[in-house]
């Protein structure tokens, strides 16, 4: 199939914040998504971003029944290991499921991972669920490493209200 991978841009933040509800209800959370376009604008536009993004683009000829010619996104941005220096980390990788197998979300992966070594990075994350099994087996296809089944790691938040209370002196 015949497609792009570009970097995203101010205009494409309709369409990832499509993706984004679409990601979401796959994975069974819909409730829990609370941003907007307007805060994909901002937050990955803006003079200091926050993120970066990535979109998979198909031609005319390709579009969905509904006209979307962006179906795949990856959502990035860069950190840092104590252990390893530079990292980058892949907040999403989505792909419209009519367009999976087809070597899109191997693009836009790759692409991050361009993107990281470009800049010095020497490791990509990112997480997946646990009950994603065809993604857990598409990652480790790929050569990643289940890092809490390897090396015990934890991915760990504190938000809402212990984030505040955390934040107290």
């Amino acid at each position: 199939m015949d497609f792009s991978i570009r970097a995203a841009n101010l205009e494409d933040c309709k369409d990832i914040s499509r993706m984004i509800l679409e990601l979401a209800e796959y994975e069974k959370v819909s409730d829990k998504v609370k941003i907007t376009q307007r805060d994909l604008e901002q937050d990955g536009f803006s003079k200091n971003p926050f993120f970066h993004g990535i979109v998979a683009e198909v031609p005319e000829q390709h579009r969905t029944k509904e006209g979307h010619s962006k179906i795949g996104y990856a959502l990035y941005f860069y950190t840092y290991s104590s252990w390893k220096g530079r990292a980058v980390y892949m907040e999403d990788l989505y792909v419209m499921p009519e367009f999976r197998g087809k070597g899109i979300g191997k693009a836009l992966m790759s692409k991050v991972a361009q993107l990281g070594l470009a800049a010095g990075c020497s490791q990509l994350d990112f997480t997946v669920l646990d009950w994603n099994k065809s993604s857990l087996d598409f990652y480790i296809s790929l050569g990643c490493l289940d890092v809490t089944a390897e090396i015990g790691y934890h991915c760990m938040r504190c938000q809402g209200e212990a984030l505040q209370h955390l934040a107290q002196p």
